[in-house]
């Protein structure tokens, strides 16, 4: 038996069992250690594998250069996308044309009218009549999808299919805007 500075006593074996227990734990803790460490020096060797510490830093710097650059161009087509979707909205995308023969003595349809829009159905409507003895040309306003100078029967059907869009035939064209404008709104 051990006395501990005379205040109690404990049996040789549980001191020495003690003792034998904490150097285990102590091995095993150093072996956790030791194996997370070599994990660690591996992962570390993989990434710098091929270069030393200061390229890895101008490599940072580069792509840090990089995304700012990514990120200001970014910017500027995102600028520039809504620029464009501006002036589309005042551009003549929907066309509608008819050929015919103006005065019945050419043989040939020569004549044309000629109907631009925009999305809002806004634009002109261009009648060109070809003669033996000339060529007429007109412009008449179109507002929302309509005229305040009588339209010819020609300039009538090119501005339906100008409405219309270019499906071919008018009339379901027209009901198909019709129910895709309806959707939007």
């Amino acid at each position: 038996m051990l006395d501990v500075f005379g205040l109690f006593s404990v049996n040789e074996l549980y001191v020495l069992i003690g003792i034998i227990a904490f150097t285990l734990i102590a091995i095993i803790l150093s072996i956790v250690s030791i194996v997370k460490s070599s994990n660690m020096k591996k992962k570390y060797n993989m990434m710098m594998e091929g270069s030393d510490g200061k390229s890895i830093e101008a490599l940072i710097k580069e792509y840090t250069g990089d995304i700012k650059l990514l990120k200001e161009t970014a910017t500027k087509n995102t600028e520039s996308i809504k620029d464009i979707y501006e002036k589309l909205e005042y551009t003549f995308t929907k066309i509608g044309i008819v050929k015919y023969d103006a005065f019945h003595e050419m043989g040939g349809k020569l004549s044309f009218a000629l109907c631009m829009l925009d999305k809002a159905n806004n634009g002109y409507v261009i009648n060109v009549m070809h003669s033996n003895t000339g060529c007429f040309a007109y412009v008449k306003e179109i507002v929302r999808g309509e005229s305040f100078l009588e339209l010819g029967d020609e300039e009538e059907k090119a501005l339906n299919e100008a409405i219309a869009g270019r499906l071919g035939d008018a009339s379901l064209s027209k009901e198909v805007n019709d129910l895709v404008q309806q959707n939007k709104m």
